[in-house]
């Protein structure tokens, strides 16, 4: 009796809670093994959680934001001796407040994590796939990446920057085998907003926040078919994040100005 085919393998980073972990399960219960890669020691959990949905799981704890993390999380994927079938680039974080007193140290950190480390990872995975002809890479962006966000302006300018990076990629590597595909999730009910300092706001306040498990799902649909964007979430959400994109700037930001102000959760 012949064996049967090995698992495909799949990265996701950020993967220890929120869409990341969700996505880590949709490649689990999907058939795939899977290298995870976040900072906190949630991950041990989630590793646990995944490996009972059937798949092999190699965690690694990374911070991301230091270039020879990045290195030792491609090194662990590399040392797998196995093909990269899909790769999931989540980890991210936000930072709200008023500009002129939001904390720079930890804005700079965001744009490493958001910005960088995603660069960084982005062209490892994306070397390694094109040298074996196939691959599957999904870029977490976010409906702030379509227009200007006030008193979250540097959130929304990182991932701006993760949304062209991953439209651009993807026109180079047509007809490599290789597809980019950029997931754009709406208000989700993960930690970020606790993280971000954003929980006094009527965006971070909101008890209409999407489900996690919702957006990974479609998020991970969408990467699978091989889609440019995936816009995630309710309709609601979706509908949202495609008028975000068709808004001139100037009135973009008037519009979102009041769900993203400070105190705004209490007016």
């Amino acid at each position: 009796m012949s064996e049967s085919a090995p698992r495909p393998l799949a990265l996701v980073t950020g993967a220890s809670s929120g869409i990341g972990f969700e996505l880590a399960k949709q490649f689990a219960e999907h058939g795939f093994d899977l290298v995870v890669a976040a900072e906190d020691a949630e991950l041990e959990t989630a590793t646990a959680q995944l490996r009972a949905a059937g798949a092999a799981v190699s965690p690694v704890r990374a911070d991301l934001t230091r270039r020879e993390d990045v290195e030792k999380l491609v090194a662990a994927v590399r040392g797998s001796g196995r093909p990269l079938a899909a790769a999931a680039l989540n980890a991210g974080v936000g930072v709200a407040g008023r500009f002129a007193e939001t904390d720079l140290e930890a804005e700079i950190g965001m744009v490493e994590l958001n910005c960088v480390s995603t660069l960084h990872l982005a062209k490892r995975v994306v070397q390694d796939m094109v040298a074996q002809g196939e691959g599957r890479i999904l870029f977490t962006s976010s409906v702030a990446s379509q227009a200007p966000e006030p008193f979250q302006a540097v959130y929304s300018a990182t991932k701006a920057f993760v949304q062209f990076l991953a439209l651009g990629i993807r026109e180079e590597l047509a007809g490599t085998g290789v597809t980019v595909t950029a997931l754009l999730p709406g208000p989700t009910d993960t930690e970020f907003f606790d993280r971000a300092d954003a929980t006094d706001t009527k965006l971070g306040a909101s008890d209409s926040k999407d489900d996690p498990a919702q957006v990974a799902k479609q998020g991970f649909e969408g990467l699978m078919k091989g889609e440019t964007s995936v816009f995630a979430g309710s309709v609601t959400s979706k509908l949202m994040g495609r008028l975000s994109a068709l808004m001139p700037d100037a009135i973009a930001g008037k519009t979102h100005k009041p769900m993203t102000a400070p105190g705004s959760a209490g007016k």
